[in-house]
């Protein structure tokens, strides 16, 4: 499999190095290009195609969250992660509404890095625990508008509660003892039954709706 593509974008020439040292090693990704603002991110992108973009959240001129929600509009395929040193749940929630794939922060464990960013590159994208947690904890059911009716079956409603708790397909897959492949298909089905684009997302959806917990038929 060739190397995933990825642009840089970050105002700091520290933290760009900090990116190009992390990622070095790694035969699964490729740097093409690096920016320092959201007009550079939007100009590289439309040069040199990649497959994903690791942006920044503040920065001079246009900010990383504007450049997201415009980059997605021209390019839906492209993946994009913020990549900042807050952990600020409001940032969270903002960046995935303007179509962000992840969100990870500056000082996470390097060996961390690879195997998150392969996975939103690969559409297999586990929440962290500590970030299920902190969403769970933010949002409040009695203050969102429920859906009239839950379109999935009891076994994707399963699923989907388990992705919401953190959990990646492997361990999925052991729980509920079927095959990852399995699972990756009843994902697949989810998302398009509920057009939504990947698991935080997802995750997300999950608790706005209150679904957790609720049983639904089998089909």
């Amino acid at each position: 499999m060739s190397p995933f593509r990825v642009l840089v974008i970050d105002d700091s020439e520290m933290a760009r190095e900090g990116i190009r040292m992390i990622l070095k090693n790694t035969p699964d990704f490729i740097i093409v290009a690096e920016g320092s603002s959201g007009e550079e991110a939007i100009e590289l992108s439309e040069k040199w195609m990649p497959d994903l973009v690791l942006m920044d959240i503040q920065m001079p001129g246009m900010g990383g969250l504007e450049a997201t929600k415009r980059l997605k509009e021209k390019y839906p395929y492209l993946k994009i992660v913020m990549v900042t040193v807050s952990d600020d749940i409001a940032h969270l929630f903002d960046a995935l509404k303007k179509g962000a794939q992840g969100y990870v922060l500056k000082n996470l464990n390097p060996g961390a890095w690879h195997d998150y960013l392969k996975a939103i590159a690969i559409d297999e994208v586990p929440m962290t625990r500590d970030l299920a947690f902190r969403i769970l904890k933010e949002l409040s059911p009695s203050g969102i508008a429920h859906s009239q009716s839950n379109p999935l079956t009891a076994r994707e409603s399963e699923i989907l509660a388990l992705v919401a708790k953190g959990l990646s397909n492997k361990e999925i897959s052991s729980q509920l003892e079927i095959s990852e492949h399995t699972v990756k298909n009843h994902l697949k089905n989810i998302l398009q039954k509920l057009h939504l684009a990947n698991r935080v997302q997802l995750a997300r959806y999950a608790y706005e709706q209150s679904w957790l917990g609720k049983n639904s038929d089998k089909s």
